[in-house]
C-alpha cells in the first residue's frame, strides 16, 4: 500500500497537507484538496491514524474507561461515543476494569499511558487525586458521562429530579408506603449517581409529608438478580407495612422487583407498583413505568465535547453543559395505590 508520503510526492505538497485534504480540514484549497483526493484514490491510499496525526500533532485516539462492557448503559453509552468518533476518524481506545476496582492501576496508569490517546471518557465512575493529577500533567481533556466528577466536565441527567419526578409519580398515584430500591458500590467502584438519586427520592417523601426511615431504602447493586433477592425480602413483610410502591434507581433493578412480586403472588399493578430509571430496551417487553433516558446521546455528547476541545484553539475554557433530558414513560407496572377507592381508581393514567 503506498504511503503518505508517496501520496504528497505526487501531489506535490507535503504530507500534512495530505492529511488535512483527506480529512477535510481547512487550509486546503478545493482544487488542491480535489487534487489529493484523487490522487489517493487511484493509488490506493488508506489514511492511517498515525499518517492523519502529523497534520496535527495527535494520536487520533480516545480512550474509554468503563468499570465493565456488558452492562446496558455502558454499551450504549460506548455506542454513542463510537458513532462520533468514527464520524471524525478517530479511534476509540476501550479500557475496563472488568468489574474489579484492583485493576485501576493496571489500566489506567500502565495501559492508557502506553496506548498515548489524546483524550478520556470516564463512563460512570470517580477519579482519585492521582488519576486527575496524571491526566492533568498529560494535558488530555476528560469528560464523565454519568453523574458528576469533582474538576471534571459531566454529561448526564439531572439525577436528583429523575428520582424525585419517579417518586412523585408513584405518590400522585396515592402510594404512601414507597421502598426506594437503591444501587450503590457495584464493582467496588465509587461514583456520586447513588448519592443523587437517593436525595431525589428523600426530596420527594418530604415533600408530601411522608416517612422515609431507613427501612425505605434497600439495595439492589444495579443488578435483577440482587435486586430480586432484596425486594422478596422487603415483600415478606407483614401486609399493614409491604410498601405498595418501589422506586428503583435502574430499569435492571426494577426488573428484579417485578419478578420478586410474581413469585410472591402479587398483582403489579394492582398489589405493587414499580417504578425504574433508563428506559432500558427490555422496559417495553417488561411493562415498566421509567424514567427515561438516552445514554447513546450522551455518549455522542461527550465524545463531541472532547473533539470539539481538541480540535479548537483551546483559548476558551469548556464549560459544563447543561443537563440532558429525561422524562416520564408511564406504562402497565405502575397504578392507584391499593387502598384507593374503585372511583378514585378510575382516573388513572392509561399505560402508553
Amino acid at each position: 500500500m503506498p504511503s503518505i508520503d508517496q501520496v504528497a510526492a505526487r501531489a506535490g505538497v507535503s504530507t500534512a497537507t495530505v492529511s488535512r485534504a483527506l480529512r477535510g480540514r481547512s487550509g486546503v484549497s478545493p482544487s488542491t484538496r480535489d487534487r489529493v483526493l484523487a490522487i489517493a484514490d487511484a493509488m490506493g491510499y488508506v489514511a492511517s491514524s498515525s499518517a492523519a496525526g502529523l497534520a496535527t500533532g495527535r494520536n487520533m485516539a480516545i480512550g474509554v474507561l468503563v468499570p465493565v462492557v456488558h452492562r446496558w448503559f455502558f454499551a450504549s453509552a460506548i455506542e454513542g461515543v463510537d458513532r462520533q468518533l468514527r464520524a471524525r476518524d478517530y479511534d476509540l481506545d476501550l479500557y475496563s476494569l472488568g468489574g474489579h476496582g484492583t485493576n485501576r492501576d493496571r489500566v489506567f496508569h500502565r495501559s492508557m499511558l502506553r496506548k498515548r490517546i489524546d483524550g478520556l471518557v470516564v463512563l460512570c465512575m470517580a477519579l482519585t487525586d492521582d488519576e486527575l493529577t496524571a491526566l492533568h500533567a498529560l494535558e488530555q481533556p476528560v469528560i464523565v458521562v454519568g453523574g458528576p466528577v469533582e474538576g471534571c466536565r459531566h454529561i448526564s441527567i439531572d439525577d436528583r429530579a429523575a428520582v424525585r419526578d419517579a417518586t412523585n409519580h408513584l405518590i400522585g398515584l396515592g402510594h404512601e408506603r414507597i421502598v426506594h430500591l437503591a444501587g450503590g458500590g457495584s464493582f467496588g467502584i465509587e461514583f456520586s449517581v447513588p448519592r443523587l438519586r437517593a436525595a431525589g427520592f428523600g426530596d420527594a417523601m418530604e415533600a408530601a409529608g411522608l416517612g422515609a426511615g431507613p427501612e425505605a431504602t434497600v439495595f439492589g447493586d444495579y443488578t435483577a438478580d440482587s435486586a430480586k433477592a432484596t425486594v422478596a425480602r422487603v415483600l415478606d413483610r407483614a401486609p399493614g407495612t409491604r410498601p405498595t410502591g418501589i422506586v428503583a434507581s435502574s430499569d435492571e433493578m426494577a426488573f428484579g422487583a417485578l419478578l420478586a412480586a410474581a413469585e410472591a403472588g402479587l398483582r403489579v399493578p394492582e398489589d405493587l407498583s414499580v417504578i425504574g430509571i433508563d428506559d432500558h430496551e427490555f422496559a417495553g417487553v417488561f411493562g415498566l413505568t421509567t424514567i427515561r433516558q438516552d445514554p447513546v446521546a450522551a455518549g455522542e455528547r461527550a465524545a463531541a465535547l472532547l473533539l470539539g476541545e481538541l480540535e479548537g484553539d483551546g483559548r476558551v475554557p469548556a464549560a459544563q453543559p447543561g443537563p440532558e433530558a429525561h422524562e416520564l414513560v408511564i406504562r402497565r407496572s405502575t397504578g392507584p395505590a391499593p387502598m384507593l377507592t374503585a372511583a378514585t381508581s378510575g382516573a388513572r393514567v392509561q399505560p402508553a
